[in-house]
């Protein structure tokens, strides 16, 4: 009897650890959060302190994954999967994307056979022109119309992009 309670004992942990992880609210946001800098030159650091190791200076608009927030910094991830800190003032609700792929096309239509509009190569900044918070929430399922700052607009395969 004694084996059997020692038995039962790891697997009610086991259980009880499941339990608490899917109750978190970590455990259960499983959906990526991206925010965009809103300042002309927002400095990403190693640390979350103004006195850690400058890393990189990122311009306007420039989405970045948010890993975790902490009392006025925000743990990121940019489009290189470089992993840094930013001041969360420095973040907006603004949403962009970035090409992550070679070339991307960017279509009349969300279908393949679409006609083109433009093309932008890796590392160019484009607005989202529809509500999207998510890849799984845009109006047509794997892509997501974008505009670019001359004003030209169109769809681009999600896949082609990050900040989405």
């Amino acid at each position: 009897m004694a084996h059997r309670a020692q038995a039962s004992l790891p697997r009610t942990a086991v259980a009880i650890a499941a339990l608490a992880f899917a109750a978190a609210p970590w455990g259960a946001a499983a959906a990526v959060e991206f925010r965009a800098t809103s300042d002309a030159a927002t400095v990403l650091y190693d640390a979350p302190s103004a006195k850690a190791k400058p890393m990189f200076v990122l311009g306007p608009d420039y989405p970045l994954e948010v890993i975790v927030p902490l009392e006025g910094w925000v743990k990121v991830r940019d489009v290189a999967g470089t992993i840094g800190w930013v001041e969360r003032a420095a973040l907006t609700d603004r949403r962009s994307v970035v090409v992550r792929a070679p070339v991307a096309e960017v279509l009349a239509g969300p279908a393949p056979d679409a006609a083109p509009v433009f093309r932008a190569e890796r590392g160019v900044l484009l607005e989202l022109a529809e509500p999207a918070s998510a890849a799984t929430t845009t109006a047509t399922p794997g892509w997501v119309k974008v505009k670019h700052r001359d004003g030209q607009s169109g769809y681009v395969r999600i896949t082609q992009i990050f900040g989405l």
